[in-house]
Parts: structure tokens; C-alpha cells; sequence
């Protein structure tokens, strides 16, 4: 499984895969939807199954003496590798928004969504629909990628859209806060955003190695 994953990052990942980390830095941007950050490391990431399709990457990997499971979890793992990359960048940017620029007037201003742990947990959430949409889509046939890759743009921007609309309802302020107003009730929705992405994650990979195993290659 190592070399295979070592495969996927060295020969099926696309040089966009590894530019787009890079809108992880969007999660400083004020006055912006900065969940936008995880939908662009998606676009990535998307941008390794089209080199890889058009590469025959798939066909390849089969022929390799392995288990048809085994090259679904290396896809698996190369997705959810970039994924933590991001999430590490978006967390360390989150922490420095919550301490050493918590004090800065375009933050305290913003009108959007303020990173804190509550935006982690949807960042979470936003990974979890591009895992089950569009991988999950993607083993259907192994070749397909438009398809499922619509099918995330639209769910993403209805959850980003959701993210960004809950914070504006009084109740539901402290989704909002920079600084500590609530902090453990958002702490709690991002364990529990984290719980859904591990289960969710691993159910898509499980069920996608049932499909890859029924498709003739």
C-alpha cells in the first residue's frame, strides 16, 4: 500500500494538485467567503483524476499484481493526504486569526464567516461531500469525472451558502465569533464535523472498492 500511495503522489497527482494547496491562504482573506479556500483545493484535486484519465491511470494501476481494493484505498489516501495538507494550513491561518490578528479591524468587521473552529468543522464538511459526490461517483465507472465533479460544485456551494447564511440568526451568533463567545459549544461542532468526516470517508471508500470490483476494465 505504501509504494502504491507513493505511486499516486509521484505519478497521478497533477502539478495543480500541489498549486492549489495554495487557496488554503485564502482563510486570511476578510470580506470573503473563505470557505471557497476548500472548494479550490477540490478543483486540485479534481485536476489529478483528469491527468490520470487521460493517462489510462486506472487501467494501469489494475494490471499492477494487486488487489482491485488496494487501488481504490491509494486513491483514497492520496485525496485525504492533500485534504489534511490543507486543513493543516487552514488551521494553523485560523489560530493566527484568533490570536495575533484578533484584534485587527478588517476581522472584527467582516460580515462573513470568521475563522474560528466552527469554519474548520464546515471545511470538514465540504471535504466529506467531495469524497462521497465525487469519488464515490468517480468508481462507478473509473472513467466519468464531469458528472460527479457537477454534482459536488452544487452541493458545495449550497453548503458554503449555508455556512455563510446560519451566523446572521441571532441564536446562532456565535457560529460568528472570532474570539472565545461559546467556545466550547464550537469546538463540539467541529469533534463532531471531524466524526462525520472519518465515518462518512471511510463508508465511501468501502463502498467504492464494491463498485470497482464489479466494473470491467
Amino acid at each position: 500500500m505504501k509504494s502504491l500511495v507513493k505511486k499516486e503522489l509521484k505519478l497521478a497527482t497533477s502539478p495543480l494538485s500541489w498549486f492549489f494547496l495554495l487557496a488554503a491562504f485564502m482563510t486570511l482573506l476578510p470580506g470573503y467567503p473563505i470557505l471557497m479556500g476548500c472548494f479550490f483545493v477540490c478543483l486540485g484535486l479534481f485536476q489529478s483524476f483528469q491527468t490520470a484519465r487521460e493517462s489510462n491511470d486506472v487501467l494501469y494501476t489494475a494490471l499492477l499484481p494487486i488487489r482491485k481494493a488496494d487501488a481504490v484505498k491509494a486513491k483514497y489516501l492520496q485525496v485525504c493526504i492533500f485534504q489534511l495538507l490543507a486543513f493543516l494550513l487552514m488551521a494553523l491561518l485560523t489560530a493566527l486569526r484568533m490570536t495575533v490578528l484578533s484584534g485587527s479591524v478588517v476581522y472584527a468587521n467582516n460580515a462573513l464567516m470568521n475563522a474560528n473552529p466552527v469554519f474548520l468543522a464546515f471545511a470538514l464538511l465540504l471535504f466529506t461531500l467531495f469524497n462521497v459526490l465525487f469519488l464515490g461517483g468517480f468508481f462507478k465507472t473509473a472513467y466519468n469525472i464531469g458528472k460527479p465533479f457537477v454534482t459536488f460544485i452544487a452541493a458545495s456551494l449550497v453548503l458554503i451558502g449555508l455556512a455563510e447564511t446560519l451566523h446572521h440568526f441571532p441564536a446562532l451568533r456565535f457560529l460568528h465569533s472570532p474570539g472565545g463567545e461559546r467556545m466550547g459549544l464550537q469546538w463540539t461542532v467541529f469533534l463532531l464535523a471531524l466524526i462525520v468526516y472519518v465515518l462518512v470517508t471511510l463508508f465511501s471508500e468501502k463502498q467504492s472498492e464494491r463498485r470497482f470490483e464489479q466494473i470491467d476494465l
